[in-house]
């Protein structure tokens, strides 16, 4: 029988280097049932290394586990993108490390890595500076030996959103084999024109309305999804898009949600900019950027912030319309985000598609 779980893993050092640790815990992906809870301290080390060392624990966990499905969630950027092989193992301290991750990840059928933010990690980051108190105190931490030991299967309630979410885009994932639930049929729907979309500039966090042309366009996509049998609009908190959603909605006879983790990923300084501005500006910040998706603009949101976030809200859409049919308004990049999810792609996918 198939057995999917998902690997949180988390290290820090206390002053890096410094007296470290690690935690991780590994969930059942459908019901987000902890399963087993590891932690230790590690002497001396920096916070890179406590992340690798917590990784390999869970990675440890999991087969000890007899999974076969892994999704392993971390908080270091530095960790998920060298795994996915994105970024390069140049460090030489990491090389023993990320090398045994490695050989643990192939023994296993299938791993992904995904990025998430701090306060979506915090139950493994809670482990690791349990195993750290541990260790000033003279002690070896062990699960029973935790000072407010949680029973498994339950979150802390600063965490239990985020953790229900996540589960929920894992357990909703669908794949050759027996139906596992009711279908989510979501169409995703870009916003209209902007005067922003029509000079061809950079529009994330900004707010402009739609032009004239783009409410014709919102009232002529509403009336091709009039007869879809749509049971939802959700839409970004953006003007543009709740102005082109509100028509869907209206012509749909149904109600609107708004999804602020729909929003576009936010371009910083480059916000209003076209790419030709961006380039006599800032053009060895714009050609790291076009060629990685962990790279942000100057004071703005990296694409896989963005991928995080969308994973998020699409977890609660699925699991807040279950068997319904939900129009997404949104934007070039979440879109995308939510295409390159349905197809499992490599993160690169996002320089390969054409909204």
């Amino acid at each position: 029988m198939s057995r999917s779980v998902i690997v949180e893993a988390d290290g820090g050092s206390r002053g890096n280097p410094g007296p470290a640790g690690y935690g991780a815990l590994v969930r059942d992906a459908a019901t987000g049932e902890v399963l087993r809870e590891v932690a230790a301290s590690i002497g001396v080390a920096s916070n890179n290394v406590a992340e690798y060392r917590g990784l390999i624990a869970g990675l440890e966990a999991a087969l000890e586990l007899g999974a076969d499905d892994v999704e392993v969630r971390m908080d270091s950027l530095l960790v998920v993108n060298q795994m996915s092989s994105v970024w390069k193992v140049k460090h030489e301290a990491m090389k023993p490390l990320a090398s045994e991750a490695a050989a643990l990840v192939r023994r296993l059928p299938r791993v992904r890595f995904v990025h998430v933010r701090r306060e979506f990690n915090s139950h493994a980051d809670r482990l690791a500076n349990e195993a750290m108190d541990a260790a000033a105190a003279g002690r070896v931490w062990t699960a029973s030996s935790r000072a407010d030991p949680a029973p498994a299967g339950r979150v802390s309630a600063d965490v239990a959103t985020a953790e229900t979410a996540a589960s929920a885009a894992t357990s909703s994932r669908v794949g050759w084999g027996a139906p596992r639930g009711r279908a989510t049929t979501t169409w995703l729907l870009r916003h209209g024109e902007t005067p922003l979309s029509v000079e061809k500039r950079f529009s994330g966090s900004g707010d402009p309305e739609l032009t004239e042309r783009g409410r014709q366009q919102a009232e002529a996509a509403a009336a091709r999804l009039a007869a879809a049998g749509v049971t939802a609009v959700v839409t970004s908190p953006r003007q543009r898009a709740q102005q082109t959603a509100e028509a869907v909605a209206k012509a749909c006879g149904v109600d609107l949600v708004v999804e602020p983790d729909l929003a576009e990923t936010d371009f910083g300084v480059w916000e209003g900019r076209t790419f030709a501005e961006i380039a006599d500006e800032w053009p060895a910040e714009l050609a790291a950027w076009r060629a990685d998706p962990a790279i942000a603009p100057p004071g703005g949101e990296s694409f896989l912030a963005t991928f995080a976030r969308v994973r998020a809200a699409r977890a609660r859409v699925v699991a807040s319309h279950s068997g319904g049919t939900v129009v997404v308004v949104s934007h070039v990049t979440p879109i995308k985000a939510w295409v390159r999810d349905a197809l499992d792609a490599p993160d690169h996918l996002l320089f390969r598609v054409h909204l």
